[in-house]
């Protein structure tokens, strides 16, 4: 059985942002049941009939606890307790349907399923957060929406900001939905869940159980949007596309905040300029990699300059760093900079079909720019705000353009034949190299998402 991973906070150590009061845990192995996945969604309907009702007495609970809340300063414990077991249990029904986990889940929201939820007991609160909460809780809506997508328990899309159905998610289809429907012919054909696909779909309940238990005043605590959350408890395995984030703790100049998007346009021509070469180009290594069964040096080295400047101009657009990008992909150069290996030596077969195999992750990640672009906006008005991007957002766009790298760079580059992976790599703290290439700036302390 594979290490189950934790997603959430790390523990509290210096100068660390404390552990998040609602954290998830994952302790699946990814086998799947083919009978159980076949009727996944017929079995669940007992489940979904449940949740209604839970919905509302929810809402009923969080109306009562919003009064409390803000006379005292603290959720009551049987409404804390009451409230926690809603939000597990929410928890473990879309970790069902949505493939995370395997076995039927119970009615009552108790401890102890493969994706789990640890919420700390109540806490004081803030008053002025309790007032406004609802106010405060829209751009975590926002992102919830468009990274978990889960249905409203009436299956209606008018009453969720009004009735306190945003607990059981938004109507608007995320990016965990689409990986929940590619992972049940995965898991039909497998007997397991890819290791990207469950992680994924964990990052995706975790950010979705913090948004519900703030919205449900069981903590004020704002929910995290960092997928690179908690450091690994191991080094986690090196990819041949990665992406070395430079932390410059998401300072943001005002002005070309303002104006990123006019500032972004001559980046927007040239790249398009150059894709279009680069389309000859990939076929070209397309052709010499299925011959050779290796990339051609020159090809690689020009595919790779070609995806490392669509990275640095897509962190530049996204607010995911801040410095006014080259022009010619150049590495170490950039604070949100791509590394590529190789070229390799890589398989015939899967370079034969590798535009087929590739249309699963390029579907992903078209479906990834919903988050993109709601931590984009959202990290615009922030950084106007506060001259900072918020470290959560700027992680959550180097994700997504993460996916997109690895996906042209195994697709359309055909620079690795080893399949991109969707889920959110966690944190490392990369040590700085012995010796720099010529001409390279002194770079600071670099985050590498792998």
């Amino acid at each position: 059985m594979e290490q189950p991973p934790s997603w959430g906070p790390g523990p509290a150590t210096g100068g660390r942002t404390p552990p998040h009061p609602v954290r998830l845990r994952v302790a699946d192995d990814r086998r799947r049941s083919r009978l159980t996945v076949a009727f996944r969604l017929l079995l669940a309907i007992p489940h979904l009939i449940w949740v209604v009702f839970w919905s509302l007495g929810a809402f009923l609970a969080a109306l009562a606890g919003w009064f409390a809340a803000l006379a005292t300063g603290r959720l009551p414990g049987a409404l804390h307790r009451f409230l926690a077991a809603y939000v597990r249990y929410v928890t473990h029904l879309y970790a069902y349907l949505y493939l995370a986990a395997n076995p039927y889940p119970g009615f009552a929201g108790d401890p102890g399923y493969p994706v789990d939820l640890e919420i700390d007991g109540p806490e004081r609160q803030s008053r002025w957060k309790t007032a406004f909460r609802l106010v405060i809780a829209i751009p975590a809506l926002l992102v919830m929406s468009a990274l978990v997508g889960w249905p409203s328990a009436s299956g209606g899309s008018s009453q969720q900001g009004q009735d306190g159905e945003w607990t059981s998610g938004g109507t608007a289809a995320g990016v965990a939905v689409l990986v929940a429907v590619l992972g049940w012919f995965a898991s039909l054909v497998r007997g397991s869940m890819p290791p990207g696909f469950r992680d994924l779909v964990a990052y995706a309940l975790r950010y979705g159980a913090q948004t519900s238990a703030y919205v449900l005043l069981l903590t004020d605590r704002y929910p995290s949007t960092d997928p690179f959350e908690p450091p690994p408890p191991q080094p986690t395995p090196s990819r041949p596309i990665r992406i070395v984030i430079e932390d410059d703790e998401g300072r943001r100049s005002r002005l070309t905040v303002l104006f990123r998007l006019p500032l972004a346009f001559p980046h927007l021509v040239w790249l398009a300029l150059w894709t279009v070469v680069a389309v000859l180009a990939a076929f070209v290594n397309w052709l010499a990699t299925l011959v050779t069964g290796r990339s051609p040096s020159a090809l690689h080295r020009f595919l790779t300059r070609y995806l490392r400047y669509g990275v640095h101009v897509y962190a530049f657009l996204t607010l995911a760093a801040n410095p006014f990008p080259g022009f010619t992909g150049e590495p170490f150069r950039y604070p949100v900079d791509l590394e590529v290996d190789g070229p390799d030596p890589q398989n015939r077969w899967v370079t034969g079909f590798r535009w087929i195999l590739d249309v699963p992750a390029w579907l992903v990640s078209f479906a990834f720019t919903g988050l993109l672009f709601a931590v984009a906006l959202l990290g615009w008005f922030a950084s106007l705000a506060t001259g900072r991007m918020p470290v959560g957002f700027r992680n959550a766009a180097a994700y997504v353009i993460r996916y997109w790298a690895q996906t042209s760079g195994y697709g359309f580059l055909v620079l690795t034949d080893r399949y991109p992976y969707s889920g959110p790599s966690e944190r490392r703290v990369e040590p700085e190299p012995a010796e720099l290439p010529p001409g390279a700036p002194e770079p600071g302390t670099r985050l590498a998402p792998a």
